[in-house]
């Protein structure tokens, strides 16, 4: 029984994870530019490091360990 909670609570978590990306990040100007400028490793450096969706994205991944 605890098991399917457990599966249940990352179902959501991930859920959560890819409502952020589908609506925040899929179509970024930030990224765009970014990755124009600078490259695709930039780009995404900057997303996990500076973007304030990137610290969210990283707080609800945290609730996985």
């Amino acid at each position: 029984m605890k098991e399917g909670v457990n599966k249940m609570k990352r179902k959501k978590i991930f859920d959560d994870v890819e409502e952020l990306l589908n609506n925040y990040c899929n179509g970024c100007f930030l990224y765009k530019h970014h990755r124009a400028e600078n490259g695709r490793r930039y780009a995404h450096k900057f997303c996990i490091t500076t973007c304030t969706v990137g610290d969210k994205i990283k707080a609800i991944g945290g609730k996985l360990s």
